[in-house]
């Protein structure tokens, strides 16, 4: 490998590398403003100016030259140095004195690095200029005059979100970072430019004035909001979260998350269940939690168990489902289900599993999506596959409705019988796929959660026998899941099994009488309105369809208010940790359920979330394996779904609206916005 001098330390980098890159390996801080590694490189801030010896007796911008063999670079001579505070003094003539009222102070790289690059003076005593903020919506505030033009949001806007509504108008001292249309970013992603933005510009319209760095309580957890897993970082002050940031992990998120996910915090506090309710005289009445367990004691008495079922919610822990399968189990009721949209996934692990990894998503050629628009349902995962498509050579086919996807899509079809044509091998993408040296499928619950969903699935998996797609050393077959609970409940076989009544049956069986008592683990994704007849027990955190058809009401603890396990769609157990505690009298799920199981005489086996995770992990080993994915045996794709008759109407898409997907997100004024917002616009633009 070629070698270069970086302040005399020799360093090896490969060819292409930046002249910035090359410093870093050298451990040398290269102050930047534009240049961002995930990023296409501006060079316009000038701020990573180096001395090359040698070369033209000027700085050079490190972001933008090549490193050569044999180069010797200076990093901290009086030339750089006083190149970097001209920079600095450049910037900041028309920079605002803003700091102390700038919600950017604490974690602004302007103001840091003025403070070790800069010097105390300026030269410049005109007026400053000033711009117009601009409209980029309800999550981004926008205070323009502190722009430095670094065009970071742009061209994450541009690359990484796939929308093209903001860019660089103007010449000068006219130039304007605009969003052209003055209008909202229509983007799962937004919110993502908050974090680039190195000065005070573009920050948080939510959380604006409310807090400062240094006031608060920083944990690191895992997000509920999709089935990705990204890893995030609660800042709490108090009982109170204030927001939620993004965590680096190269395999799942990298930097990014999502706006329902960094938003998603005002639902935590609203419509929350801070206390037991029991219904008495047709109404809701708060209670102790004797009394609550009481009244699930005398209603459970002397009832089968094959007349009791439980549904496991979309944000249901895994610890949370185990204990209620355990509870199930020892009241003799095999009624359980953890696919509230009544999906048939099951059996093998790698059945239902995002085999590809999502990381995995960077070495595929070709990709078949079925009944899924992956922009809604998991943004990160659209993000990788737009990433994958600016690279050249993938090519990208969709059966379904037509979604507005980042990326070129060849739309073939709207149901199975398109589906099947593929699986046949007639259709001419199905000669693209195997072509392809790494081909994939992805299938969404929008074909899943269909009475014929296990006929799509055996069908989708007759397109990968087909296809190849399944071979040493990579499987394409791939499920996409939108629930957060989903995948660990089917590992944990909180499924009805063979003898037991799924979601499908479980809520006819409460219409027909058969089922007399059904217990609602924060499931509200369902018909509640089947329930009528039977004895609900609804616990969750939020008052939402599940509570307002329950019987007796048992207050549990968010995502944000518990230590958990969750499992991501493709197979990866994560950890969160709790970043404060629940409101009022609400409790850890697990926790509730061993205390009712007391109550009941059906005592599960543990007293600690460390007793109760020791049993899940000698049940499940894989449960003990944090942050890695378990690949499994090799896929039978003949065994995958069940072959069958297909209903012949088209898929439909498993969300309807983003920003409205779940309890939390329904209690979120925020997200009621957007919503409105955004679903306002794409009517109006569908009528006109």
């Amino acid at each position: 490998m070629p070698t270069a001098t970086v302040d005399g330390i020799e360093v090896e980098f490969e060819l292409g590398a930046t002249v910035l890159q090359v410093c870093e390996l050298a451990g040398k801080e290269i102050p930047r403003f534009c240049y961002h590694e995930r990023l296409s490189v501006a060079g316009n801030c000038r701020m990573c100016l180096v001395q090359i010896e040698g070369g033209p007796p000027k700085p050079a911008a490190s972001c933008a030259m090549p490193c050569a063999p044999d180069m010797k670079i200076h990093t901290d001579t009086p030339m750089v140095k006083k190149a970097r505070e001209g920079v600095l003094e450049f910037l900041l003539i028309n920079h605002p004195l803003d700091c102390p009222i700038c919600d950017q102070g604490g974690e602004c790289d302007l103001q840091d690095q003025a403070m070790a690059y800069g010097v105390d003076h300026t030269r410049f005593e005109e007026n400053k200029r000033a711009v117009d903020d601009k409209n980029m919506g309800p999550l981004i505030k926008t205070i323009m005059t502190r722009c430095i033009h670094c065009t970071r949001c742009v061209r994450f806007s541009t690359e990484i979100a796939g929308v093209t509504d903001m860019g660089l108008a103007g010449r000068g001292e006219n130039a304007e970072i605009t969003t052209y249309l003055e209008k909202a970013l229509d983007s799962e992603l937004s919110g993502n430019v908050i974090d680039l933005c190195p000065v005070g510009a573009l920050t948080s319209r939510p959380y604006a004035f409310t807090a400062r760095p240094w006031e608060l309580r920083k944990t690191e957890s895992i997000d509920v909001m999709d089935a990705v897993g990204s890893n995030i970082r609660i800042d709490a002050r108090g009982r109170e979260v204030m927001r939620v940031l993004p965590r680096l992990h190269e395999d799942i998120n990298e930097e990014w998350i999502s706006d329902k996910t960094r938003y998603i915090w005002d639902g935590l506090k609203r419509q929350r269940l801070d206390k037991p309710y029991v219904k008495k005289d047709g109404k809701l009445q708060p209670v102790s939690w004797d009394e609550a367990f009481d009244a699930i004691a005398a209603r459970l008495k002397g009832v089968d168990g094959k007349k009791i079922a439980a549904i496991a919610g979309d944000l249901a822990d895994t610890e949370a489902m185990y204990a209620l399968k355990g509870l199930m189990a020892n009241l003799g009721s095999a009624n359980l289900d953890c696919r509230q949209n009544g999906s048939s996934l099951g059996g093998e692990r790698s059945s239902y599993l995002f085999n590809t990894t999502i990381a995995g998503i960077e070495e595929a050629d070709a990709i078949l999506l079925i009944g899924t628009n992956p922009r809604t349902e998991a943004p990160l995962i659209n993000a990788r596959i737009r990433k994958r498509w600016l690279e050249g050579g993938l090519k990208v086919a969709n059966i379904g409705p037509v979604a507005d996807l980042t990326y070129d899509v060849a739309q073939l079809g709207a149901g199975p019988e398109t589906l099947s044509t593929v699986a046949s091998g007639a259709s001419d993408f199905a000669k693209v796929l195997k072509g392809a040296e790494r081909p994939m499928l992805i299938i969404g619950q929008g074909a899943l959660a269909r009475a014929d969903g296990a006929a799509i699935l055996a069908e989708a998996a007759k397109v990968a026998e087909t296809t190849g797609m399944v071979k040493d050393g990579w499987n394409g077959f791939n499920v996409l899941h939108t629930a957060a609970a989903t995948v660990a409940g089917l590992d944990l076989g909180f499924v009805p099994g063979q003898v037991g009544k799924g979601t499908r049956d479980i809520l006819t069986g409460a219409m027909g009488g058969e089922i007399e008592v059904v217990y609602l683990l924060g499931a509200d994704e369902i018909d509640t309105g089947a329930l009528d007849k039977a004895f609900v027990i609804y616990q969750g955190s939020h008052g939402d369809a599940g509570a307002h058809a329950a019987d007796v009401i048992l207050p549990g603890a968010a995502y944000t208010e518990k230590n958990a396990l969750w499992v991501s769609t493709e197979g990866r157990v994560q950890a969160g940790r709790r970043a404060v505690f629940a409101p009022g009298d609400a409790k850890e799920d697990w926790a509730i359920l061993r205390a009712l199981s007391a109550q009941l005489g059906k005592t599960l086996p543990y007293d600690s979330l460390g007793e109760l995770r020791t049993k899940l992990f000698a049940d499940h080993p894989h449960m003990a394996e944090l942050d890695t994915v378990q690949t499994g045996a090799s896929l039978d794709l003949s065994k995958v779904g069940k072959a069958g008759e297909m209903d012949g109407s088209a898929f439909r898409l498993a969300i309807s609206d983003f920003y409205l997907t779940n309890p939390i997100a329904r209690a979120s004024a925020i997200m009621a916005e957007c919503s409105a917002l955004f679903d306002g616009r794409r009517q109006e633009e569908a009528a006109g």
